[in-house]
């Protein structure tokens, strides 16, 4: 069973069966109604719904929560102290300090974290990440990501636009703008495919426009932990980009190239031999990555299924969990671990562009 706002599940794994779905109740009960679900299961606040939940005999297995970001630790404690395990958007929290106290939760209660990093849902991100830990491409010498969006070019948080509006108010998304909304993927995708850890940052972040709280374009250099050197750069002023969020990693023997929005093909250039397209569903790909895929080769998955990915790995150690009490979650869905580096390179980051401090160690 689950309590979100909008349903992810293709693979009939999870029933949506509970929420609080707005802040007005009345709304929270019309929402029940769109989604199917008992309208005495509608709550009026996630408070209510913990507790309400704990006490029924058919209650809730987890929680998902897709709020603006200053309710991720709140929602996420709470859930947890009420013993229902946590898929959260990211980024976990607002802050560093707040990771650190979910990790904390997290780790007290023992109960299955999880953060919606959607990107690594993705089969073709997950082939990228199983051909660099197999050493295919040697050791990597250099790393260079890139997210670029547009749609903050203008200053639509000022005409109410929701989205833009809570993204751009730091009582809500913390102290990062694009950092903390897009460059927190960048970060966690590096890491992921790459299978190091960045090691040092040389940040520099601006905001473009001149009422604009938080930043809107980020670049930061970096050392990753075996001295390679790389490049994280993040923007949402980027006019006329949609999502383009592209993933280059070099190695000794060659390079391997993703694009989100091609995300059905993944390039490998060689130093000596001839460079390889691997496609989406293709029977050469290996098993694990095979099993991620609902359709034929040729026909595109995209976004839904990437976070379905990510859903069904998730309910997969819930089940787990009512039989064997230690299961422990797949390492490919990103976990507490992964939440608090996202908070620590978000505030690193924030604070060295404004100190102009150059070159600084990444550290928790």
């Amino acid at each position: 069973m689950l309590a979100v706002e909008y349903d992810v599940t293709p693979d009939g794994q999870i029933e949506l069966v509970a929420g609080a779905f707005s802040q007005d109740s009345g709304k929270s009960r019309q929402a029940a109604k769109i989604y199917g679900i008992d309208e005495d299961r509608a709550y009026a606040d996630f408070r209510q719904m913990m507790e309400r939940e704990r006490g029924r005999p058919d209650a809730i297995d987890f929680v998902t929560i897709v709020t603006p970001n200053h309710l991720h630790l709140p929602v996420a404690r709470a859930a947890m102290e009420h013993g229902f395990h946590v898929m959260s958007d990211k980024p976990a929290a607002v802050n560093l300090a707040e990771a650190l106290e979910l990790q904390s939760v997290v780790e007290a209660t023992g109960l299955l974290y999880g953060l919606t990093h959607t990107y690594t849902g993705y089969p073709l991100v997950r082939e990228a990440r199983r051909i660099v830990a197999s050493g295919a491409l040697g050791q990597i010498r250099r790393a260079l990501v890139v997210y670029s969006q547009g749609w903050l070019s203008e200053q639509v948080e000022a005409t109410g636009q929701k989205q833009a509006s809570w993204r751009s108010d730091p009582a809500k998304s913390g102290m990062g703008g694009a950092i903390g909304d897009i460059g927190v993927h960048a970060f966690n995708l590096l890491e992921y495919v790459s299978g190091r850890r960045i090691a040092e940052i040389c940040p520099s972040l601006s905001s473009s426009l001149p009422m604009r709280l938080l930043d809107d374009d980020c670049n930061v250099l970096l050392k990753l932990d075996n001295g390679a050197p790389g490049v994280l750069s993040v923007s949402q002023i980027a006019a006329g980009d949609r999502n383009r969020l592209t993933l280059d990693l070099y190695g000794e023997k060659g390079g391997l190239h993703w694009e989100q929005e091609d995300p059905n093909q993944l390039h490998l250039n060689w130093l000596h031999r001839p460079s390889e397209t691997l496609h989406a569903a293709a029977d050469y790909l290996t098993p694990p990555t095979r099993a991620a895929y609902r359709l034929p080769v040729g026909h595109p998955e995209g976004l839904i299924e990437a976070f379905a990915n990510i859903y069904r790995d998730f309910a997969a150690a819930v089940r787990a969990r009512a039989t064997e009490p230690a299961a422990a979650m797949s390492d490919l869905v990103p976990g507490i671990e992964a939440g608090v580096r996202g908070m620590a390179f978000v505030q690193r980051a924030v604070e060295a562009s404004r100190a102009g401090a150059g070159w600084v160690k990444f550290t928790i």
